[in-house]
């Protein structure tokens, strides 16, 4: 019996189906959610997020959020979240370098550092999802999007 899964970030609604298991980056680990899941609310932190459905395993890039587990469905509330195929692997190495640099550089607040280093956990996720998507085969699937 599949649960009910939705990605949700504040600009769309990045994924929407029934779903096999879901593993996400919490904040004290890796947790995996299977049907009939005990309720559970907790904070994501940057990573990746896998959805297995039908033998197939499909990742997704989150920068934090919250997830909620109630019923037989798993609510997803991201900062940011990327599908895999939607990465451009060039462009998550350039912001990883710009933030690797705005450390180096130890210039600014402390507001500023902490955004960097967000910068950079962020960028880290993209270029390690894309990289593990590119040595696991291109026969993975990346959910579909699901807006109308």
């Amino acid at each position: 019996m599949p649960m009910k899964l939705e990605i949700i970030t504040a600009e769309r609604e990045v994924y929407s189906d029934d779903v096999d298991m879901v593993i996400a980056p919490g904040f004290d680990g890796q947790l995996g959610i299977l049907p009939r899941h005990a309720p559970l609310m907790t904070m994501l932190k940057p990573g990746e997020l896998t959805v297995r459905k039908g033998g197939e395993d499909i990742y997704v890039a989150v920068s934090g959020g919250f997830m909620e587990v109630l019923g037989n469905k798993v609510s997803v509330l991201a900062d940011t979240c990327e599908r895999s195929d939607e990465i451009d692997e060039e462009r998550a190495q350039q912001a990883m370098q710009r933030a690797q640099e705005r450390l180096a550089n130890r210039g600014g607040t402390e507001v500023e550092l902490e955004r960097a280093m967000r910068s950079l956990q962020r960028a880290q996720v993209r270029v390690s999802l894309v990289r593990r998507r590119r040595s696991r085969g291109q026969g993975q699937q990346s959910p579909p999007n699901t807006n109308p």
